[in-house]
């Protein structure tokens, strides 16, 4: 078992066709499936040559490229383990992830390399490789001949494939674990549930859906622009390489698609040949639909809901949301997320006060899930749901077992209505009780986007107080706007010219960075 089988799959059924068109480099680059999995087989020989073998870490830090996905097929077809950090983190951080899988190999380009001058624990990995310039300390990873190891290793379902290291709630990373069995499962469930299609073109923008993309034989369009931080990429190359390149398809984080949008509402322009068009990683209001559709008049747009345990959770398409789900949106019932994936249990269960919950039975996880229209937290099972994290104690705040199964709590709240779609209410520990009733931040947030003027909006608690932080580059008519949503009890509406987001999306609210602000100037009693 092992998902890069799936890449040679590819090459036989066709192995001149483009699996990466790259213009990452401002250049034009074209990689075909034969020319990636040959390139692969040539670095797994270098790897397997240097003493690494299978269950070895190995810490993998180069800019989204093909280069990037070579390496990374090298890593998973030799049964290595792709260890993904955050270079910004800090040298603490790394050193923390270093210390819970110790890697055996680091590879990365040289800037990558000047990592090693502030961690010590990147110092002490015992190989090291550069993937483009000479460096110091370091063997130039020139993936020379394959001889003698050009097969692809066979692992076990359970045998980790890729660690991904997170912010975890109490500072320390967490090490969120996918295993072959998993990747593979998940392959399945993306390949329907996002319709991936042999021979399209597909506009990547999320790093890691390049491999489902070389399993799937989908053609991945790499632009030039900056993937770590979506919403400030220059939307204008982007546009250019659409018109040059006419992908069928993008899958892009709500911040991303903002941006090419808004630069085709300033220039009259649309993009015709967008056939489907995915947006995921943060919550997707309605007026973002809207504003895409009317980018992208003949595309089917579809919001993602998920997370990095489960991925997707529920899809709903634009096309599915009728004129009485707006006005529940608008009128405070939350945020419409869809069905939930066919492949995938979605349950609700009752606030438990957010202790974790230790295993159930059968009767007993039943009786504590919510009935329909009764909010609480979403918890999810099904194949591709993440097995486990390194950290028991992480597992412990996410997971619960139900009669030996594995449930995932996500920490979102939410509802199903009487038809069975999922409906979300934001994250539990924003929820908002106190003497005046319960509110959740979705419910407030909706209707706040309905004004053309709001970009973000978000609910928190400050001083005791409930407040509504807007952020606008327009005039907000602040009282108004608590006149409406006098039903939630808003005691002030802040306006404020930007609102802390998250660094991988740059879509999600950071409330924490958010209460931080408050903390710092005190809250305008008169707005």
């Amino acid at each position: 078992m092992n998902i890069t089988g799936l890449l040679n799959d590819q090459v036989a059924a066709g192995g001149n066709r483009a699996a990466i068109i790259d213009n990452s480099r401002g250049t034009t680059r074209t990689f075909t499936f034969a020319q990636m999995e040959s390139a692969a087989a040539r670095v797994a020989a270098q790897l397997h040559a240097s003493g690494l073998r299978p269950g070895d870490g190995v810490i993998l830090l180069q800019p989204v490229s093909a280069e990037l996905y070579i390496i990374f097929t090298a890593i998973l077809r030799s049964g290595l383990v792709a260890m993904f950090i955050d270079p910004s983190a800090g040298k603490e951080q790394i050193d923390l992830c270093c210390a819970i899988h110790p890697p055996k190999a680091f590879i990365g380009c040289a800037r990558a390399h000047l990592l090693r001058f502030i961690s010590p624990a990147l110092r002490r990995v015992p190989m090291k490789f550069s993937t483009d310039l000479p460096v110091f300390g370091a063997a130039l990873l020139s993936g020379g001949s394959a001889k003698g190891r050009s097969q692809i290793e066979d692992c076990s379902a359970d045998s980790p494939a890729v660690i991904r290291f997170t912010s975890g709630s109490t500072g320390r990373p967490k090490a969120a674990v996918r295993t072959h069995g998993f990747l593979l499962a998940q392959q399945r469930v993306l390949e329907r549930s996002l319709r991936l299609i042999a021979g399209e073109i597909d506009l990547v923008t999320m790093p890691m859906f390049v491999l489902s993309n070389l399993a799937a034989g989908v053609t991945s369009l790499i632009p030039r622009a900056k993937l770590n931080a979506p919403g400030t990429i220059d939307p204008a190359p982007v546009f250019r390489q659409i018109l040059a390149h006419r992908p069928q398809r993008i899958g892009a984080s709500p911040a991303f698609l903002e941006r090419l949008v808004d630069y085709c509402s300033r220039e009259l322009r649309t993009v015709d040949c967008f056939e489907k068009i995915f947006t995921g990683g943060a919550p997707v209001f309605p007026h973002l639909l809207d504003k895409i559709h009317a980018a992208a008049p003949g595309a089917d747009i579809v919001a993602v809901y998920g997370s990095t345990e489960a991925e997707p959770i529920s899809l709903l398409s634009r096309r599915d949301i009728l004129s009485a789900d707006r006005n529940a949106m608008a009128s405070g019932l939350g945020l419409l997320a869809g069905f939930p994936d066919e492949a995938i249990r979605v349950r609700i269960l009752r606030d438990n006060g957010g202790m974790p919950i230790g295993g159930l039975t059968n009767e007993a996880f039943q009786s504590a899930c919510s009935p329909p229209n009764e909010p609480g937290q979403v918890v999810v099972s099904g194949p591709h749901v993440q097995p486990r994290c390194l950290d028991s104690q992480a597992d412990q705040e996410t997971q619960l077992r139900v009669a030996g199964t594995l449930w995932h709590q996500t920490g979102d709240a939410g509802y199903f209505d009487a038809q069975g779609r999922l409906w979300l209410l934001g994250r539990c520990c924003a929820r908002i009780r106190d003497v005046r009733g319960t509110v959740y931040p979705f419910q407030v947030e909706c209707i706040a986007h309905q004004d053309p003027g709001v970009r973000r909006a978000a609910l928190l608690t400050h001083e005791n107080r409930r407040v509504l932080a807007i952020e606008s580059k327009k005039v907000i008519d602040a009282q108004a706007m608590k006149s409406k949503l006098a039903w939630a009890s808003i005691d002030a509406v802040k306006v404020l010219p930007r609102l802390p987001v998250d660094k991988r999306h740059n879509s999600k609210i950071d409330y924490t960075a958010l209460q931080s602000i408050f903390r710092r100037r005190r809250l305008n009693d008169r707005v």
